[in-house]
């Protein structure tokens, strides 16, 4: 049987290590696809990912069960709960130009830009591409020069083609596949959920290992329903607040 893969960390030895082992085991279970199979790997061999000892191991699995995220079976072995999912996703509606705005109003620097294999977990929204366009920009405040959040487009190469790199570092991709490549745009699905911080996100925002961040998903369509561009954001917990105004009328 086919086993859950969790994602990988590199700890903090200044921290309790079962502390950090159960945070990321809980981060990979509750953002897991739910194609996913629900028998998690042994405790010898999760020691081993993890770099920890089976005592270790069996701490962190302990807080698991404990909180009902897993179920311990002699002989069996260790599963996800079935029922344990992400939370049913809060769908809103606004207009474009409001997400512009909100995307507005930062400085970004652009870190790196190219093209990259489509990864595994973006395969569903670029089913007939083997390759997108890729860019990674770190924004900061204005005002103080402190990093807010560092984000991940994942752009059809056709327009990527006519993006300037340079518009990047002034105006959000939104903007820019609207206004300068000129393409029609009719909606973007936003996903926000709490992670913990991994080690490049600690890194670009100045922010401890494990910190919580706010993790964002915006996906762009056009009128004929093609995903345009994938945006994989990550915020820093202590200065990104996500509000909603909903009118009652």
């Amino acid at each position: 049987m086919t086993s859950f893969a969790p994602d990988s960390i590199v700890l903090n030895r200044k921290l309790p290590l079962w502390y950090q082992v159960s945070q990321s085991l809980r981060a990979s279970i509750l953002g897991r696809s739910p194609r996913d199979p629900l028998r998690l790997p042994t405790e010898e061999q999760l020691a081993g990912h993890y770099g920890v000892s089976v005592l270790t191991m069996r701490q962190a699995l302990k807080e698991l069960e404990d909180e009902g995220l897993i179920t311990r079976h002699r002989r069996r072995g260790t599963f996800i709960e079935p029922h344990v999912r992400r939370g049913a996703p809060v769908r809103l509606l606004g207009s474009v130009d409001a997400i512009v705005a909100q995307q507005s109003g930062m400085k970004a620097e652009l870190l790196d830009h190219g093209t990259a294999p489509v990864p595994p977990e973006l395969t569903e929204y670029f089913p007939d591409l083997a390759e997108a366009a890729t860019y990674h920009r770190l924004r900061c405040d204005e005002k103080t020069g402190e990093p807010t959040n560092h984000a991940r487009n994942w752009v059809r190469p056709e327009l990527a083609a006519r993006i300037d790199p340079d518009d990047l570092a002034r105006r959000p991709m939104t903007k820019v596949l609207r206004d300068v490549v000129g393409v029609d745009i009719s909606r973007i699905t936003d996903t926000v959920e709490a992670r913990l911080a991994d080690p490049e996100t600690a890194r670009l925002l100045e922010v401890p290992l494990l910190s919580p961040i706010l993790h964002y998903t915006g996906i762009t369509y056009d009128t004929a329903g093609r995903v345009l561009d994938v945006a994989v954001i990550h915020y820093r917990g202590d200065r990104f607040s996500f509000t909603v105004t909903l009118d009652a009328t």
